[in-house]
């Protein structure tokens, strides 16, 4: 090696932000397995890398003692004094025994550790890179898949999203573009393994971030998602802004915003709530599209019982518990839901005659069903 090696090794330093001294270090070190392996010894040697000039001498090791047990670590008095006078025993000393064409083994051996420490510095920046962005959104292309697991290039890596982690009815091709979440990210033999979801509430967070401005800003902030990947997803949302009604801001014009992140999440059901400190009004929001005519709440147990119209009970409760389920989660509290003969009795109440009625903002024509105003 000569002055060339070390200005390229100044080069990678720079360009690929390796320390310098662990890689000389790291050189030396190989080119002493270089060293024993080519030369078939056992001897205690070491090499020095010139760091200026790039020049590479091999020095033989051997520790002073009285008596020589072991020829390749070990030199008597009696020699080492011939060497220097000034010897005693416990020194080592130290000579060079470079061989005439270690040159060759030398360069190869460099070579290999190079590339080594540039690839594991490359896998190192990357795990870096992706470990920071852990619940970022990410789009890529799908470059594989290989038994329901689809590989999706990111540009300086693969990402991995397996299939419990892609709703059901979702299909990729190869070469589809794809956008998924960053849900973890780990360190392997093979360099840093990155981890996808479409089905983690935070898919949906980052969708959200993505199409609506006034929660990228911060004007409109998301409280709470609740989410049965592929079927149904609630989300709560809150603004101080007296100006800005969060909901519309998620909605957008003409239901643009919401269509937008529906059709990516291949058609699933999005309910978009107001978020609201009053545990009472929180509670008959996230049940919606039910509408509740009571919430009775226990602070202690953080439970509730909920009233609602004996029309309603099924809706309130949705298909296989889904609505009440993802209410629950939501709020985060506990919620039974009574109908107004269940808790009432048959005490009289005003009932609408049939299932279509109208409030404020949606038109229920039947359960499950809704339009927009």
């Amino acid at each position: 090696m000569n002055r060339e090696f070390i200005i390229a090794i100044d080069d990678l330093v720079k360009e690929k932000g390796i320390s310098k001294d662990v890689l000389i270090e790291a050189i030396e070190s190989a080119l002493v397995s270089a060293y024993k392996k080519n030369y078939g010894t056992a001897q205690n040697v070491r090499v020095s890398i010139d760091k200026e000039e790039g020049d590479v001498d091999v020095l033989m090791r051997r520790d002073v003692v009285e008596e020589v047990e072991d020829e390749f670590t070990e030199i008597s008095l009696e020699e080492a004094l011939e060497i220097d006078p000034r010897y005693e025993v416990g020194d080592v000393v130290e000579y060079q025994v470079t061989p005439k064409d270690f040159g060759r083994i030398a360069a190869q051996t460099a070579k290999q550790v190079v590339v080594q420490r540039i690839r594991e510095a490359e896998r190192g920046m990357i795990f870096d890179n992706y470990i920071d962005r852990q619940g970022d959104l990410i789009t890529g292309v799908v470059q594989r898949i290989s038994n329901e697991t689809i590989f999706v290039n990111m540009g300086n890596t693969e990402g991995i999203l397996v299939a419990g982690e892609r709703a059901y009815g979702e299909r990729f091709r190869v070469n589809d573009r794809i956008k998924a979440y960053i849900m973890d990210v780990r360190k392997s033999a093979k360099g840093p393994q990155v981890f996808l979801s479409r089905t983690h509430p935070g898919f949906v967070e980052r969708l959200f971030e993505l199409e609506v401005p006034e929660i990228e800003d911060g004007t409109v902030e998301i409280k709470s998602i609740a989410r049965e990947a592929g079927s149904r997803t609630k989300i709560a949302v809150y603004t101080e802004d007296e100006n800005v009604d969060p909901v519309g801001a998620c909605v957008g014009t003409g239901g643009a915003r919401v269509k937008n992140i529906v059709d990516e999440l291949f058609g699933e059901k999005i309910d978009i709530t107001t978020w609201d400190e009053d545990p009472r009004i929180l509670i008959k929001n996230v049940l919606s599209p039910a509408k509740v005519e009571e919430v009775m709440v226990d602070e202690e147990e953080k439970a509730a019982t909920v009233v609602v119209p004996d029309y309603q009970l099924s809706l309130a409760i949705g298909k296989e518990g889904q609505n009440v389920r993802l209410a629950a989660k939501l709020c985060g509290w506990k919620i039974d839901i009574k109908s107004h003969t269940q808790y009432f009795g048959d005490e009289e109440y005003d009932e609408y005659d049939d299932e279509e009625y109208y409030d404020d903002d949606i038109e229920y024509v039947e359960e499950g069903d809704k339009v927009e105003k």
